[in-house]
């Protein structure tokens, strides 16, 4: 099977690395543990937004 990758570029988010793995618990919570092909979509998109926010320094409040 192939998969696509996107091309389209989506802004940066402001949100904490701890912030997006929250959201992504809470989407397997909701999800009792099988992914849907929309909230395999999600889970990919924040799955890319927390990897990105691991890789930003981290600014005291």
């Amino acid at each position: 099977m192939l998969h696509s990758m996107s091309t389209t570029v989506e802004p940066a988010s402001d949100r904490s690395a701890d912030e997006v793995n929250e959201e992504i618990r809470a989407l397997w919570r909701r999800s009792g543990g099988t992914l849907s092909g929309e909230q395999r979509e999600e889970y990919r998109r924040l799955v890319l937004e927390w990897a990105a926010a691991m890789h930003r320094p981290v600014h005291a409040a």
